[in-house]
């Protein structure tokens, strides 16, 4: 709703002890009909305005700086799947683990040939996935085959699930890492390969480790 207040008295502003002698009309935009004291308020500041954008601006930069600072480290990449299937769209989500799952992440021993994802419940959930058990572990230690859950915003579960359903896509575990200490999945969503295509690529693939070999023969 939008209101019209005329201020025709000096206003001054507190923090920059300006003074607003002038006449102005300001459109004050508020949800309610009565907004409690509406019409006492003074012209803006712009100083102060102008301080808060910086501050906002700074801040934005300090987040972005600090998530591109994030250490990452892989310890599992999925070549079988870039073998058999062209991935389209990857996407970053979590992972459901218990104490003794993510020590033997930390230990390199994981497995992702064969894995893949499945809707369930609405919950996107990886199976498959071979995460060996931890050495150090006692008699509650983990099922290495076990499913485990995905964590991704509703918002990305629905799109991908879609793009599933309408295109014939498969969800497929391409590399699982540590970043920031926190286990993390890239996910892809992958068209797969026809017969011919995995010859063309192994063709091209191996055209490259000869020219790479011609290379360094000199």
């Amino acid at each position: 709703m939008e209101r019209l207040f005329l201020l025709s008295e000096p206003e001054q502003c507190s923090c920059c002890v300006k003074d607003y002698s002038f006449q102005q009309i300001y459109v004050l935009r508020f949800r309610g009909v009565n907004a409690p004291g509406a019409e006492a308020w003074g012209p803006p500041c712009r100083r102060k305005v102008t301080n808060m954008a910086k501050q906002t601006a700074a801040k934005s930069q300090q987040t972005k700086a600090t998530t591109n600072t994030v250490p990452v480290k892989v310890i599992s990449i999925n070549r079988q799947a870039y073998h058999d299937y062209y991935v389209e769209q990857t996407v970053e989500a979590g992972i459901s683990l218990v104490g003794t799952e993510i020590k033997s992440i930390r230990d390199g021993k994981v497995n992702l040939r064969g894995s893949y994802a499945i809707a369930r419940d609405g919950e996107l959930w990886l199976e498959n996935a071979h995460i060996a058990v931890y050495e150090h572990g006692n008699r509650y230690n983990h099922d290495p085959m076990r499913s485990r859950k995905l964590l991704l915003h509703r918002r990305e579960i629905n799109q991908l699930l879609n793009k599933v359903a309408t295109k014939g896509m498969t969800l497929v575990p391409l590399k699982l890492y540590l970043k920031g200490g926190r286990a993390k999945i890239e996910l892809g969503l992958c068209r797969g390969k026809k017969l011919y295509d995995k010859r063309e690529a192994i063709a091209e693939r191996d055209a490259k480790r000869e020219i790479e070999r011609a290379v360094r023969r000199g």
